[in-house]
């Protein structure tokens, strides 16, 4: 695992090479007439999880594509350590159900190691495979896999382009308890190594073990933002406080 401890030094501060802090002021985003995220002021900076709570609805995987660059914003800015555009191949994206290449697990990993750049050498694959616990499935069809060894292919992927932010879209949200508990130990490790995680979830418990800070989003617009002990003990506004005690927030 790269170690991005030492390169993200200053927490909040931009750091010269890095894409971080990443600062979203005033965005909004529509599609057609509907109205999805409305005036986001966020600033994303280098340190341990950010994670984007909410109910359906409140516009958290909008958030992630725009940020990741998916998506343009409708109105606003987004800024990556001051400049327009990011570092190419410096930010890194795992959908809630990823796809997987019609070819062997190994080959997936070559793809990702090609597109990023980088030489698909045969140990960096196995590499990144024992990172994800994948170590000796590097014959097996990807899409032979389980749902929860696909996600974790899906992380060695994302992985395989050293990124310095990875987002990650509800990387849980159909796994049974034993695979959740693989990609969540692979999250916190990847984040203990310095890579900044920002990912959605439903899952408050999830939540409560990997956030270092909470992003609170209703009806498109940022609630609350929170150290995430601070967020689930003493919530600051009504919608969270509903939200925690597991009450719906229309």
């Amino acid at each position: 695992m790269l170690d991005r401890t030492a390169h993200n030094v200053a927490i909040g501060a931009g750091v010269v090479g890095s894409d971080l802090p990443i600062r979203l002021t005033g965005v909004d985003y529509r599609a057609g007439t509907v109205s999805i995220l409305c005036g986001i002021d966020l600033e994303i900076s280098a340190g341990l999880p950010t994670v984007l709570l909410g109910p359906n609805g409140s516009g958290k995987t909008t958030l992630l594509k725009l940020v990741m660059g998916l998506i343009a914003p409708t109105a606003g800015t987004i800024t990556y350590n001051g400049r327009e555009r990011p570092t190419p191949g410096s930010r890194a994206f795992v959908f809630q159900k990823p796809m997987m290449l019609r070819r062997s697990v190994a080959a997936n990993v070559a793809y990702a190691l090609k597109a990023a750049g980088r030489r698909p050498d045969r140990l960096e694959i196995a590499r990144l495979l024992a990172e994800v616990g994948l170590a000796g499935m590097e014959d097996r069809p990807a899409r032979k896999l389980s749902g929860g060894e696909q996600q974790r292919l899906a992380l060695a992927r994302a992985l395989a382009r050293e990124p310095e932010v990875l987002f990650l879209d509800e990387p849980t949200a159909s796994l049974d308890p034993a695979s959740t508990k693989a990609v969540e130990d692979i999250v916190a490790r990847v984040a203990r190594s310095g890579v900044k995680i920002v990912m959605t979830t439903h899952d408050l418990g999830q939540a409560r073990r990997l956030a270092s800070e909470v992003v609170f989003l209703a009806k498109g617009r940022l609630i609350e933002r929170a150290p995430a002990e601070a967020f689930f003990t003493q919530p600051a506004t009504d919608e969270a406080r509903r939200f925690v005690a597991g009450e719906l927030v229309l």
